[in-house]
């Protein structure tokens, strides 16, 4: 079984791949309609994906499997990159890379209510500094707490959809595959994400300069797709509310990447918020998480199945 530390590094490349697509979204949306970057992103992907799927010969997932991976392309394939999209028309990339460091408390809690994993106090007490540090960055951005804009209420929408999604897949990855999951969330969303595409399309004329369309070209093949199979690895390996802590370091990389990309000014705002969410993040990750005891390689109909053999035969010898 492999170890948690492994977990953790398969986190971290996942975080890596993850840490571009805030500022590279921005880039995107200078040319390109937002409508357009956050769906036909997912196209791009969801394409990618069945020529996987195809090649691999992957086994269907079963009717249950299938209502969770809709979980997973409601809140990865359509929520969060239709909500930071849009977000990030207005939203400078490093104010929006802080607010989206809400992500590893918010995944945590998902991560006890459906992996029923049992963090430890400590753990909860830093994810919730964590999070108030971020609700307070924004309303100290934006100029009080009642000056909260829409661009942020759209990235804490994209927060929950994000978490909710990294914990299923999680829990799915260890039944069908990291990269499967995905895969199998993209293709089940691609009837939205087409229809999105063309209404985008029809819309407005795609016009772009080379450097949007390979920013939506990253998009497309890292942000939606190959960067989910370390991340959902990793989550897989667990525990989920451990591994999800690796996101720490996305604020501190994105930031670092819109100021080179984008050359985006680090105010004290931006350095100290960043500081603060990473520094509580951090602790969560050092805290002691329990996780659930699983049944290796077999799934929950399976177990039933054994359960009620079972108590066949116990009825049989009475």
């Amino acid at each position: 079984m492999p170890s948690s530390r492994s977990g953790l590094w398969w986190g971290l490349l996942g975080v890596l791949a993850f840490s571009f697509t805030v500022p590279l979204t921005r880039v995107a949306v200078a040319d390109l309609d937002p409508l357009f970057v956050g769906a036909g992103r997912a196209v791009v992907a969801g394409a990618l994906a069945i020529v996987m799927l195809s090649v691999t010969r992957a086994k269907l997932p079963t009717l249950r499997q299938w209502f969770r991976i809709a979980l997973v392309t409601v809140g990865a394939v359509l929520g969060f990159s239709l909500f930071t999209t849009f977000a990030l028309q207005t939203s400078p990339a490093s104010h929006a890379a802080v607010v989206i460091g809400l992500l590893p408390a918010a995944t945590a809690v998902f991560a006890v209510v459906r992996g029923k994993e049992r963090p430890s106090k400590g753990f909860w007490w830093a994810s919730a500094a964590g999070a108030v540090s971020v609700v307070g960055f924004v309303a100290v951005a934006n100029g009080g707490l009642g000056s909260f804009h829409l661009a942020d209420l759209l990235l804490f929408a994209a927060v929950v959809c994000a978490a909710l999604a990294y914990s299923e897949g999680a829990l799915l990855a260890r039944e069908i595959g990291s990269w499967q999951t995905i895969a199998w969330a993209l293709i089940l969303g691609l009837p939205v994400t087409i229809a999105l595409t063309v209404a985008s399309m029809a819309q407005a004329p795609v016009s772009a300069d080379v450097n949007s369309w390979l920013s939506f070209a990253y998009l497309g093949c890292v942000s939606m797709f190959l960067g989910f199979f370390p991340w959902y690895q990793g989550l897989a390996i667990g525990p989920i509310s451990t591994v999800s802590q690796t996101q720490l370091v996305q604020p501190v990389l994105s930031i670092a990447w819109s100021a080179l990309i984008l050359g985006e000014a680090l105010s004290p705002s931006i350095v100290a918020g960043g500081v603060v969410v990473i520094g509580c993040a951090w602790l969560a990750l050092k805290a002691r998480v329990a996780a659930p005891r699983a049944v290796p390689a077999r799934d929950a109909t399976t177990a039933t199945d054994d359960s009620e053999k079972r108590a066949a035969t116990e009825g049989t010898a009475v």
